[in-house]
Parts: C-alpha cells; structure tokens; sequence
C-alpha cells in the first residue's frame, strides 16, 4: 500500500533502522574488561558475586543504579509508546 512520496515498506524500514541504533549502542555502553574489587566512583568493594555475574563490571550496585536513573531521565526514546507520551 503506497502512502504519499514514501515507498512501501518504508515505515517498517524506518523502525528496524531505529532498533538496529538502539542495539548497537546498549551493545556498547555494555562492560568490557575485567571486573574491578572497587567501584571507581566512590571506591566501595564490589562483591565477588556481583564480578562474576556482571563480568567487566566498574560500579558497585548503588552508582550504577544511579548511574542507570540518570540515563533514563535524559533518554530520548518514548519507552510508553503512545502518542500522549510524545506530546509532552
């Protein structure tokens, strides 16, 4: 079904595009490395099972979560996915 100047298929182009970017950059905001004994934010020992189940883990849960909170509030996705959540 044609709809305007796009061609077809071009809103479901337009979507796999976005969710390609989107995996492509939590791919790479994910750890890499060795885990560290100490959070380098405020340098509190991160638990042996906390390294093992995150491996390359830099934060001890209290910053990351912090960390997490603040990417949250300045991510420009529409994660409730309904036009009033785009109006505001």
């Amino acid at each position: 079904m044609a709809t305007g100047w796009a061609g077809d298929g071009a809103v479901q182009d337009q979507i796999d595009a976005t969710v390609k970017d989107a995996i492509k950059r939590a791919r790479s905001q994910l750890p890499k490395g060795a885990s560290l004994a100490h959070c380098e934010e405020c340098d509190a020992p991160i638990p042996e099972a906390r390294r093992k189940a995150v491996p390359g883990v830099r934060l001890c849960i209290h910053c990351q979560e912090a960390e997490e909170r603040d990417d949250t509030q300045a991510s420009g996705y529409n994660r409730r996915g309904s036009k009033d959540s785009q109006l505001r």
